[in-house]
């Protein structure tokens, strides 16, 4: 890489400042696509908060004690680019910043966990980023709370975020900060980048509240740093004083400018998200005192910004000596920590998991589902979670251990109010957060849909969330078709690395939670939908069969005539069907197929072990929309599902008249049959 000279009427740290700045302006311009000005205007306080707070190791980017930095506004990613590579991060590179938002690169159009270490969740959809956030904070203080002593802290860092005017305005953070300051979130600090620009323009043209009275109302500690452009001094004093308060989290509006130091687009929104143009760059070159050649940077900044490298060495340094006492002081606290963060299940974790007979008395799987958690949580204590205002309907609380909240942070119990999307890409935040934990949020099933961006992020980011989902169908009953989820469980299976499991008893929501346990562990999530209603537990069934997504769970004598496929509540329709069937000469398979997903992973010899291309005579069973379904019961089956809205009625009524019965399965299987 070339190396300039210094530049000598500029201060060193107004030159790292315009190195962000530049290296931000040039890359965009290179890719004719991005977005500069938040990084022209954010660059002072990003290097405050790099160059005298941040405690990363840029060699080890995975240190579990480092700070964790958050860009909420992640279109300014290049922002976060610059950072990397001038802290001396391997995973940006000169090159790499040159090919940003370039096929293959380490510098996408927006930060992606999963692709540049050193990015600690994945942000571009706004207000993301500050609800993961709070659940990385949370993830902090949680496990501070379980293992620091009096004597020893091995749970001791921050998370610090850099939040514009779109992530205050996107619900989804509201929802999170009101939580963040129920729970004083000490350790919790937000930058705002208070320059009054969005895509449309001003935001006087739909954004006028005082921001910093709604934080004060949540709850948080709220400072303002009216020159967020060249104060650096109050910049870090805001910062100094936010770690000084301990029982809120902080809010530090800073005042800016967007595109800082472009003559003609500054504070305008033409800087907002489109390159300068070549005349542009130029004038801003000028106007800035940098002479320097595009992406080459003066040796006295990289030196300066790569003193991150020493400090952060001796920081992990430091913490691993801190380990090492704490080990000789606490060696079963220390083992256990030591595998929460390796990832790692204890031994024979999941003999805990119950299996059923018929003979067991047959209650709804929401009901399976609590008993499944209960027992996890005596040999999982990383289990961490709850619901949306829905504990007890969604049966989701470990007994006999307390809340998270204010003071008990300890405790494994979340009680997230009726607050789904915040919740969800708090659950996010706390995955991310690298610790081990294994995170749940929970509502009833049509709430996804408030979620769903968390949810879709949850796949893209490799997030261990598992999403406890009950009240699955029309059977959910009186509540109507406003809390019916006809079509919720097809748009779920649409979302890819997601998996869906829609298990049909007791021993089959075992097995639910065995593959949302193993995939959290390898950050991955899934969704587990459960009935209101009784179901009975089916001879067959089996945790096993689960894992596959989909299985042989009643057979007949040779070559069935006919393939009946259900999941959830509605395999036990299709093996009475199968019975009545059986006992009128018909050959007759029942396939329960809880996940699609884990189906199409198995081989093509074990998927046709259950679904044999010869048997073309099938129906599906189940309470939701046909979509999807033709895949598997081909030209010459059939559904037996709602295409409509559902009914207020109670749910046996509902699912009697929409058709989800014994008869109507027998009846649909005999005009296949012909």
């Amino acid at each position: 890489m070339a190396v300039a000279t210094q530049t000598p009427t500029k201060t060193l740290e107004e030159i790292c400042i315009n190195s962000i700045r530049f290296l931000a302006v040039d890359a965009v311009e290179k890719a004719k696509s991005g977005h500069p000005g938040l990084p022209m205007g954010a660059a002072p306080m990003a290097f405050v908060l790099w160059d005298k707070f941040m405690r990363v190791n840029p060699k080890n980017p995975k240190w579990f004690n480092r700070d964790r930095f958050v860009l909420s506004a992640g279109h300014g990613c290049m922002l976060q680019y610059a950072l990397l590579y001038l802290s001396g991060f391997d995973s940006v590179t000169i090159e790499d910043i040159k090919q940003f938002r370039q096929w293959g690169s380490r510098t996408p159009g927006h930060p992606e966990n999963f692709v540049t270490a050193g990015i600690e969740v994945t942000t571009g959809p706004l207000g993301q980023g500050i609800a993961n956030a709070v659940g990385l904070a949370m993830a902090e203080a949680h496990l501070a709370a379980k293992f620091n002593k009096p004597d020893a802290k091995i749970v001791d860092h921050y998370t610090y975020v850099i939040l514009g005017d779109g992530c205050n305005m996107e619900g989804v953070s509201g929802e999170a900060c009101s939580f963040a300051g129920h729970l004083g979130l000490g350790k919790l600090i937000a930058l705002y980048d208070d320059n009054h620009i969005s895509i449309d323009g001003s935001t006087d043209v739909a954004f006028t509240e005082d921001v910093s009275k709604r934080f004060e109302a949540y709850g948080w500690h709220v400072l303002h740093v009216e020159d967020g452009n060249t104060d650096l001094e109050g910049i870090a004093k805001a910062i100094e004083e936010a770690k000084s308060v301990t029982d809120k989290p902080s809010m530090i509006k800073v005042t800016t400018l967007i595109g800082y130091g472009s003559p003609n687009k500054q504070n305008t929104a033409g800087v907002h998200g489109a390159a300068l143009g070549g005349d542009e760059v130029a004038l801003t070159r000028q106007n800035l005192g940098w002479e320097h050649e595009p992406f080459v940077i003066p040796q006295d900044a990289l030196d300066h910004m790569q003193k991150a490298i020493e400090r952060g060495a001796k920081a992990e340094s430091e913490w691993n000596k801190a380990l090492s006492d704490y080990k000789s002081k606490y060696a079963s606290e220390a083992a256990e920590f030591e595998r929460y963060v390796s990832g790692k299940l204890p031994d024979g974790w999941e003999k805990v998991l119950p299996t059923y007979t018929p003979e067991d008395k047959g209650v709804a799987t929401r009901k399976h589902s609590e008993t499944c958690l209960n027992k996890l949580a005596t040999v999982l204590p990383e289990l961490i979670g709850g619901s949306a205002d829905l504990t007890h309907s969604n049966l989701t609380e470990i007994k006999g251990k307390g809340d998270f909240q204010k003071g008990h942070y300890e405790n494994p119990n979340v009680h997230y109010g009726v607050r789904e999307h915040g919740m969800g890409a708090i659950v996010n935040g706390m995955a991310l957060h690298g610790s081990g934990l294994i995170p749940y949020g929970a509502t009833f099933l049509i709430f996804t849909d408030y979620m769903r961006a968390a949810i879709r992020l949850s796949a893209l980011s490799e997030a261990g969330s598992i999403w406890v989902m009950t009240h699955d169908s029309i059977g959910q009953g009186e509540d109507g078709p406003t809390h019916q989820p006809v079509e919720t469980i097809a748009s779920l299976r649409a979302i890819p690395e997601l998996t869906v499991i829609r298990p049909a008893d007791g021993t089959e929501t075992s097995g639910a939670y065995k593959v949302a346990i193993e995939k959290s562990k390898a950050n991955a999530p899934t969704l587990l939908a459960f009935t209101r209603q009784n179901v009975p537990n089916l001879a067959g069934s089996s945790i096993e069969g689960v894992t596959k997504g989909a299985y042989t769970i009643v057979d007949s004598q040779g070559t069935p005539d006919i393939i009946l496929i259900g999941t959830g509540s509605e395999v036990s329709l299709c093996v009475t069907a199968a019975e009545k069937l059986t006992s009128e000469g018909k050959k007759v398979r029942v396939v329960s197929m809880p996940s699609w997903e884990l189906f199409e992973a198995q081989d093509a010899a074990y998927k046709e072990s259950v679904l044999p291309k010869a048997v073309t005579k099938r129906v599906s069973v189940e309470a939701g929309v046909s979509f999807g379904w033709h895949k598997y019961v081909g030209t010459e089956g059939a559904t037996v599902s709602i295409d409509t809205f559902g009914a207020s009625a109670p749910g046996p009524v509902c699912m009697e008249k929409f058709g989800f019965t014994v008869d109507n399965v027998l009846a649909t299987a005999k005009k296949v049959l012909g």
